[in-house]
């Protein structure tokens, strides 16, 4: 049985033979705010509306429990449409995107993610008239995931 260093340095070795690069460690701030630009477009993105709930300082990484929630209904020209969560140090920083409809009844969501390390996560709502809310919290994670 192989171990899975072992495996790790043989699935190295084989991508740098093939000319690919190896992704990087975690994303940057900078490539965050490029991701949120691409959603944002030529809109004005706003603070309020949208509570991002995550602890402040995490013990493990690997389950940290979120909530996000929406001061918007989930009918009628200002609908919430989608939330984006961001986090901008994991190595996939487009952590996860929710999309409402009109049988959600609210818009707000729990669920938990995987942090790679302490970082600021940024919540982006989208409403069907074109509005674009954001809340962020920036934590610690003292037990790193996203490792392997």
């Amino acid at each position: 049985m192989i171990g899975r260093r072992r495996v790790l340095t043989l699935a190295l070795g084989a991508a740098a033979a093939a000319g690919l690069a190896p992704l990087p460690a975690r994303a940057t701030p900078e490539e965050v705010q490029a991701l949120i630009r691409g959603l944002v477009g030529e809109g004005t993105l706003r603070r309020g509306r949208v509570k991002l709930d995550l602890p402040l300082l995490v013990e493990n990484g690997n389950a940290v429990a979120m909530t996000v929630a929406v001061d918007a209904p989930v009918r009628g020209p200002d609908r919430v449409e989608s939330v984006h969560v961001f986090a901008e140090a994991n190595p996939l920083p487009n952590v996860v995107r929710f999309e409402f409809g009109p049988a959600a009844g609210k818009a707000e969501v729990s669920t938990r993610i995987r942090l790679a390390t302490s970082q600021t996560v940024i919540a982006v709502a989208r409403t069907a008239d074109g509005q674009l809310w954001s809340d962020e919290v920036e934590l610690l994670v003292t037990l790193a995931a996203c490792l392997e």
